[in-house]
């Protein structure tokens, strides 16, 4: 009976170790692809300017919002992202309100303003490029830079804040867009 019992194959330690080096280069490759796939949309936006920079006085700040930035996407496409100039970068947010714009500061990313005449709308949305949550989870806010319209999504550590966000935007945006009609027709 000894003799017919047979102790278990030994592993082949020189396959095993084939094939994860085989996966780890393939995880490499599909990494190496999605980086040239980002540098090749950045270079596809790159007629977008430079992003602006908040004024020396921004003025009283109305509204404040910590939270984070879950990027931009051409308006109206959420998920055509823009990542020229930083924006398809994700962050945490420090978004304040002004009459003279909206200050984005974003610790690790690069900072930018939406000036006050930039702006266009507030909603409360579910979906941004690469983030989508329950209905009216995300603030959407669209602006004008350049020749486009650009959405950029964030998410207040207090979602209850988006609503009065959404509000004091397209307000400001009214009032805007009454004075230089206004002045227009002067």
């Amino acid at each position: 009976m000894a003799a017919e019992q047979k102790s278990a194959e030994v592993t082949d330690w020189a396959a095993r170790l084939g094939w994860v080096t085989a996966l780890l280069l393939f995880i490499a490759f599909v990494y190496w692809l999605m980086r040239q796939g980002w540098k090749w949309r950045g270079s596809l936006q790159s007629d977008l300017p430079e992003l602006p920079t908040a004024p020396e006085t921004p003025g009283e700040a109305k509204h404040e919002l910590t939270g984070r930035y879950h990027g931009s996407t051409t308006a109206g496409q959420w998920l055509d992202r823009i990542v020229a100039h930083g924006l398809g970068v994700r962050s945490r947010v420090e978004l304040t309100l002004t009459d003279a714009g909206l200050d984005v500061v974003r610790p690790g990313a690069q900072d930018f303003f939406v000036p006050a005449d930039a702006l266009r709308e507030a909603r409360l949305d579910k979906g941004i490029a690469g983030k989508v949550l329950a209905e009216g989870g995300l603030l959407v806010v669209t602006w004008a830079h350049g020749d486009r319209l650009i959405d950029s999504g964030f998410r207040s550590d207090h979602a209850a804040e988006h609503a009065a966000w959404v509000e004091a935007i397209n307000s400001m945006n009214d009032n805007t867009t009454t004075d230089t009609t206004e002045g227009a027709a002067r």
